[in-house]
């Protein structure tokens, strides 16, 4: 299933033709209009002109919390329960603490970098609750919702980014490989990865998790290759956040990103990425599909991100506070409140205890990063080569002298 775009394209204007030799003008006014009526029609109808501005999109949920039927997409959230929307809301309201006391231990100092989820919490636990334990997941550096679903600690994640080690947890104890900083590589190791799982002849899935930047990178192209022609059970999830750093998504692809699945010879969807709703029905669709036997399928999960690309980006110098302010509406965690609200699913007691319950998680989690060692100052110079390497302990040498320039906390030299 692939939606189809309803995108508007304005068709090039042609050269107009002048009369021939004879001299004789054979097209009068009123043929001129009748073409040119038929000319925009046409144009009408090959662009989807008239229709709305934007492809269609999956969504459950509306910005104001009202849920709206989808034919297709409603049966993959039949079963949920009023319990099962307090633990989605839960998961994301505990997924931006999380993510907002990194940020400050951050610009504290007690992290060289982070790289902030805010905004896309819905695109994240939505598709995390999807998967089974027996899926893998192959995710880039911003996915701590996903970790979370996958029950990695979320103190696991900062020990990367402390410098301290490089990923804190087991990727084969809950199916959550380590974090990939190489953009779009781990569209590859995903897609071995399931190629892997036919020839075992298991029916679990694997999803490997990508921005829109990253779509762009051949790696994925090639990833995309291979997993349609050796049917590999695969999703293919994409964040459109909007941003590649400082880059839109209108300077990257002419056409909406889930349409490129077209292209390779499988499905591709846009969900609502604020929807947590939607982006759990989609992707249960796409997981079933690929455990099935039926290839890889392309989620695009059409979203923003709020906050800054790293800590080390400054967004103000290239989007303006209308745009952020337009997508602060569309709030996913807001709408979900104001859905478990008017559906008399939560109380003011359930927000309060978690909110009792955040502020713990943040306290923990400062208090666990404050405790980590720090990083050995040296530890880049090893394993560069095997046997060791004259232009690497030359640079050792440099920076032993330059650590040792610097005053000591007693006062010394």
């Amino acid at each position: 299933m692939t939606v189809e775009s309803t995108a508007a394209r304005t068709p090039r204007r042609s050269a107009g033709t002048k009369a021939g030799t004879t001299g004789t003008k054979r097209t009068t006014s009123t043929t001129k209009k009748a073409t040119s009526a038929k000319k925009a029609t046409s144009a009408k109808k090959a662009t989807g002109a008239g229709k709305s501005a934007e492809p269609a999109l999956v969504q459950l949920l509306t910005p104001e919390g009202k849920r709206v039927k989808n034919a297709e997409f409603d049966k993959y959230v039949a079963g949920i329960t009023a319990d099962d929307l307090r633990g989605l809301y839960r998961d994301m309201v505990l997924t931006r603490r999380f993510d907002a006391e990194a940020t400050s231990l951050q610009r504290q100092g007690e992290l060289g970098l982070w790289a902030s989820l805010l905004g896309q919490e819905a695109a994240q636990i939505g598709s995390g609750r999807a998967l089974r334990d027996d899926d893998y997941v192959f995710p880039t550096y911003r996915e701590h919702g996903v970790a979370w679903c996958r029950g990695v600690d979320p103190t696991n994640l900062l020990g990367m980014f402390r410098g301290v080690n490089n990923g804190g947890w087991d990727p084969n104890g809950n199916n959550f490989h380590l974090y990939t900083i190489v953009i779009g590589s781990q569209a590859l190791h995903a897609t071995g990865y399931a190629m892997g799982v036919t020839k075992d002849g298991a029916d679990s899935a694997v999803i490997a998790y990508f921005g829109d930047g990253a779509s762009s990178q051949g790696d994925v192209a090639e990833a995309f290759t291979f997993s349609a022609v050796y049917n590999a059970p695969v999703v293919f999830f994409c964040q459109n956040n909007q941003w590649a750093i400082s880059e839109p998504t209108e300077k990257q692809s002419r056409v909406p990103l889930y349409q490129r699945a077209q292209g390779f010879g499988f499905p591709g969807v846009r969900v609502d990425g604020n929807d947590v709703l939607a982006n759990l029905a989609v992707t249960k669709w796409a997981l079933e599909r690929a455990r099935a036997g039926e290839g890889p399928t392309l989620v695009e999960a059409f979203t923003y991100r709020m906050g800054a690309h790293t800590t080390s980006d400054d967004p103000t110098r290239y989007r303006g506070d209308e745009e952020r302010l337009a997508w602060e509406a569309k709030d996913p965690i807001l709408r979900l409140r104001r859905y478990l609200e008017s559906a008399n699913h939560a109380d003011e007691g359930f927000f309060a205890e978690l909110e009792t319950e955040s502020e713990a998680l943040g306290k923990r989690v400062r208090e666990a990063v404050r405790a980590m060692p720090d990083p050995d100052h040296f530890a880049i110079f090893e394993n560069v080569y095997a046997d060791g390497h004259a232009l690497v302990d030359e640079e050792r040498a440099q920076f032993a002298a330059y650590q040792a320039s610097f005053a000591d906390a007693d006062g010394g030299k």
